[in-house]
């Protein structure tokens, strides 16, 4: 079989059915030496597939691969890291209680005799973090880095199993925009090492500034690959949704009424939290939250919706309230979509109906009975609104795109009818057609009177879709103003106040 020198990467007529669909149609990916090629397509798409295949997760059904022009096949991410291929997923998976070092040498523990050669081990760590100048002790617990650093340890990592192909799945999604171009200058240095390197984003900008090449997939089929200057940010988005997508965001038709939510001094009980927050929320009303990572912004939401230990007074509708807890904010009519969808979102071993009804439970309850029928419903609403791509309600959420089972959340807190929606990252690792589906529900939810806070990184996004910005700095209030007289220059500066 021939195979072109050009290429690091060639995978070729790669099909890989599930149950109940398709998720790969006979796609090709050819991806050149030092290069960064980017893999795009709305969630579901098969970006994703591809990759477990290549990396050993998933056996494809047919097609072929080839690593430095020579057919290969993995049985298992081992093999094929100990190959030269290496993978970053989204969700990082680490042992947050074991040192940087421990992290790094799993499964290839340098041994003296029958023991661990710890020595050894913090000298290697610490070889491999100076060779993408990462300064980072190998000793200290991972769970004591910040998400950039764990992922810049993740990359490390990855690129120390000599990799020729690494694989890196959404690595900007918690990253500021100091550590993206941080991020960059690493890639830059790898792509000079001749490796070539698949990146799987959302984020229109930053594809267009990294990427060399891009291949776009669309319902698990190829539908393209161009030369990354020879595409529009407008032309990916036609090449993914089949379609032109001439708005960003939906036209705002929400018109803010009365206050509904008045948070008066409300400070975190342990050190590190929010101190002297105050401010209104009206119904109608999308206020947007905005801060640099460590700003606390999570901690806020938190701290409202009972999660988090907080004193202070919440007047909902004019009225004191208390939420003690999430089960009586949600009792309030709050209702709270976490940013880390894996460990706080989803319940991975249950399929859709679990996930999209349980936090609305009581509604299907008539005495100790519960309608399956009324469950199916709302189930049934919750694909269809929120255009969930899944074979059916009784798949398994696990088996789902990242986009996929974020919509399914939200589908699930929409059926609690809550009086305010409080979402942290709603639209990370989500595609630009279904961010648009999600704008236009938040909108919805606005003209219905009910209130939505929105926490994002993307500042676009919140000068986009919000009524007002509210701009936290090492846990306090920066300022609060209409959207419309904010720039991304005048949030960074708010943001930076406190520090």
């Amino acid at each position: 079989m021939n195979t072109n020198n050009d290429y690091v990467l060639e995978m070729r007529g790669i099909s890989k059915s599930f149950p109940g669909v398709k998720a790969l149609d006979k796609v090709d990916l050819k991806v050149r030496r030092g290069s960064v090629h980017a893999l795009m397509g709305e969630n579901g798409a098969g970006k994703s597939t591809l990759m477990k295949c290549l990396f050993g997760i998933y056996l494809e059904d047919e097609g072929e691969i080839f690593l430095d022009g020579k057919k290969v096949h993995f049985e298992n991410p081992k093999e094929a890291m100990e190959n030269g291929v290496s993978m970053v997923h989204q969700e990082l998976n680490q042992v947050l209680q074991r040192s940087a070092a421990e992290n790094m040498m799993l499964g290839r523990f340098p041994k003296k005799s029958i023991f661990v050669d710890e020595k050894k081990m913090y000298e290697d760590t610490k070889k491999i973090f100076d060779d993408i100048g990462l300064d980072i002790s190998p000793k200290i617990k991972m769970g004591k880095l910040s998400v950039s650093q764990r992922q810049m340890a993740e990359i490390a990592k990855a690129v120390s199993y000599n990799a020729k192909v690494l694989i890196l799945d959404e690595p900007t999604s918690s990253l500021t925009d100091q550590e993206v171009e941080k991020l960059f200058e690493v890639l830059e240095m790898l792509k000079k090492r001749g490796i070539g390197i698949v990146y799987i984003s959302h984020k229109m900008e930053e594809i267009k500034q990294i990427s060399d090449d891009i291949t776009v997939f669309r319902d698990g089929k190829w539908v393209a690959t161009e030369r990354a200057e020879n595409l529009s940010n407008k032309d990916i988005v036609s090449l993914m949704v089949g379609r032109p997508l001439e708005n960003r965001f939906p036209e705002k038709t929400n018109k803010p009424g009365k206050v509904i939510l008045k948070v008066e001094n409300l400070n975190s009980v342990y050190p590190d939290g929010v101190k002297d927050i105050n401010f209104s929320l009206r119904e109608g009303e999308i206020l947007g939250i905005a801060g640099l990572v460590g700003s606390r912004r999570t901690e806020l939401l938190e701290s409202i919706f009972g999660s988090r230990q907080a004193t202070g007074k919440l007047f909902l509708e004019g009225k004191e309230i208390k939420n003690k807890d999430p089960k009586v904010a949600i009792k309030n009519g709050f209702a709270y979509l976490t940013e880390e969808r894996r460990s706080t979102g989803i319940f991975p071993m249950l399929d859709l109906k679990e996930n999209s009804t349980l936090a609305s439970i009581k509604k299907y309850k008539n005495g100790p009975f519960v309608s399956e029928a009324l469950r199916n419903k709302s189930t049934k609403w919750v694909i269809e609104s929120m255009n969930v791509k899944t074979p059916s309600s009784k798949t398994k959420i696990a088996s789902l795109s990242g986009g996929n089972q974020q919509k399914v959340i939200i589908g699930r807190w929409l059926l609690t009818v809550p009086k305010v929606l409080l979402l942290d990252e709603p639209t990370r690792g989500i595609d630009v057609g279904a961010k648009f589906e999600i704008y236009k529900l938040i909108l919805d939810l606005c003209n219905e009177n009910k209130a939505v806070i929105v926490v994002s990184s993307e500042l676009p996004e919140l000068l986009g879709i919000c009524d007002r910005i509210l701009v936290m700095s090492n846990g306090r209030l920066a300022g609060i103003e209409d959207a419309k007289n904010l720039t991304q220059e005048k949030i960074m500066e708010l943001a930076g106040k406190y520090l």
